[in-house]
């Protein structure tokens, strides 16, 4: 029934507020001391968990390769819901976001998204061009970025992605450090971009394994986005294709949640 979504979809933005707002002192320590950047990646897992446990989504996290945590990757992942966000921060690796400039809109959260983030507006070459600028310095920073290369939430029809910008394959490539495909197969369902309400279905990402970047050019920009391209959309169509009943995926493939 929608007015049980609307009530949840309620429910669930309250307590995103309320874990922002406790978190938020915290977050600040980054913010004032930018060379404790780790911390953003280990708060943001947090306030991912918790959201998700106090909405009731159960959630799956796969790694397809166990990734070196002393380096450095830029993970690209598929882009359908509003849910995308808090999914990418499960994310074992801590990293920092590169997203549209709007939420710099949002009172406090903009704030901090701002500083501690990348962000960029698309529709001005120049803020493109800043952006690409500050994701190389966040790179030579030692930082690992999360993007959703396909600019913002941009398909016509879930779970179609969109055609992927060239940015960053454009970082991979200029600082030689491999690229994490994602996919997350079922946030469209989850929390639909047309309707912004919530409906209960549980969560997964695949972190696939890392495609490497040593020796290439910037020649071969189009055939590294191809690449991160179809390992997705391949992930996407064989979760649709072989979807479980919400019932199913709970008892065999959620039955425990994915620790550290």
């Amino acid at each position: 029934m929608k007015i049980l979504r609307v009530i949840h979809t309620s429910y669930g933005l309250l307590v995103f507020a309320i874990l922002f707002l406790l978190l938020f002192p915290f977050l600040l320590i980054p913010i004032v001391f930018p060379k404790h950047f780790k911390l953003v990646g280990i708060l943001n897992r947090w306030w991912a968990r918790l959201l998700l446990f106090f909405v009731f989504i159960p959630f799956h996290v796969e790694y397809r390769r166990k990734l070196d945590k002393k380096k450095q990757y830029i993970f690209c992942a598929n882009h359908f819901s509003y849910m995308d966000i808090p999914t990418a921060g499960l994310n074992h690796h801590n990293t920092v976001f590169v997203g549209k400039n709007e939420i710099e809109k949002i009172p406090l959260f903009g704030y901090m998204y701002s500083r501690l983030h990348i962000t960029v507006d698309r529709s001005k070459l120049k803020s493109r061009y800043t952006s690409l600028k500050r994701s190389l310095e966040a790179i030579e920073e030692g930082k690992s970025l999360a993007i959703f290369p396909e600019g913002g939430i941009v398909t016509e029809k879930e779970p179609v992605m969109g055609r992927f910008k060239d940015g960053a394959f454009r970082v991979a490539i200029d600082k030689q450090i491999a690229i994490v495909p994602v996919t997350i197969p079922y946030n469209w369902i989850i929390l639909p971009a047309d309707q912004f309400l919530l409906r209960w279905h549980p969560l997964k990402v695949i972190f696939h394994e890392p495609i490497e970047t040593t020796g290439l050019t910037l020649d071969d920009v189009d055939a590294l986005k191809d690449k991160v391209f179809r390992t997705i959309d391949e992930e996407l169509k064989r979760h649709i294709a072989t979807r479980y009943t919400p019932t199913n995926i709970v008892n065999n493939e959620y039955r425990s949640r994915t620790a550290g």
